[in-house]
């Protein structure tokens, strides 16, 4: 037969054992039963129906090959990008037979030098979901203006429905004054010094989309500045300072 002399081919996700057993399997000598399956078709028939059933099995293996290949692809992207897990949220629909379940994931991503972004998917497992949630989070990156790049430039107020949250700036040492969704949006955005509030609704999804319109309302003095059609410098020497350490502190902001 052809089966005996053709050598077996070793695809990804298999071993020589599960090669030379199925090829077994195929042919005329019988095969060990393997564990975990029941009798599927005539084993050693004439017809094509044990082959049919390994080709599935095969088949079914690939899925979970590609699957984890496209999870780890987000990770050796170009640039390096923090990416955290904030919430999980499984549903269950009943139906004939049974229940079916899905998952939601709520995922934070950012590049902890002043840029960041949320997505969430839904999929009937969670890698799936955690994968859709993260392609969706780096698509909506925002970028937020930094003082010296570790804190907020000055203090601010964001609201999403029943969510509010207030955020202001720290000095250094202060550390990331923050819980739950709001920690992983200033871990993920690079702020080391930061002082915040949550009024209202614990709801993951509302935090998150409240502290984001409170960083969006952020702006610095360089833009101000721009917008103005001023110097840094004449705006910062307003508050008493004199024209040598109002330009000292204009060059040492950064964005």
């Amino acid at each position: 037969m052809a089966d005996e002399t053709n050598t077996p081919e070793v695809t990804a996700g298999e071993t020589p054992e599960t090669v030379i057993a199925n090829d077994l399997g195929q042919g005329g000598d019988p095969a060990p039963a393997r564990e975990g399956r029941g009798p599927r078709g005539g084993r050693g028939g004439p017809g094509g129906g044990n082959r049919g059933g390994n080709d599935r099995n095969r088949g079914g293996r690939g899925r979970d090959d590609r699957r984890g290949g496209r999870g780890g692809g987000d990770d050796d992207g170009g640039e390096e990008l923090i990416e955290k897990l904030v919430h999980i949220n499984r549903v269950s629909k009943t139906v004939k037979g049974g229940k079916r379940f899905g998952f939601a994931a709520l995922v934070v991503v950012g590049d902890g030098k002043g840029r960041v972004g949320f997505g969430h998917g839904k999929a009937r497992e969670v890698p799936e979901a955690i994968t859709k949630a993260t392609s969706a989070a780096k698509k909506k990156m925002v970028r937020v203006p930094l003082k010296d790049g570790r804190t907020l430039h000055h203090d601010g107020k964001g609201r999403f429905g029943a969510g509010k949250v207030n955020v202001r700036s720290a000095p250094a040492g202060t550390g990331i004054i923050a819980g739950g969704p709001m920690r992983a949006v200033f871990e993920s955005l690079g702020v080391a010094d930061v002082v915040t509030k949550s009024v209202g609704t614990s709801n993951p999804y509302n935090m998150i989309r409240a502290t984001f319109d409170a960083l969006t309302d952020q702006t610095s003095p360089k833009s101000v500045a721009q917008r103005r059609g001023k110097k840094v410098a004449d705006l910062l020497g307003r508050g008493g300072a004199s024209t040598v350490e109002a330009e000292a502190a204009a060059e040492a902001i950064a964005e």
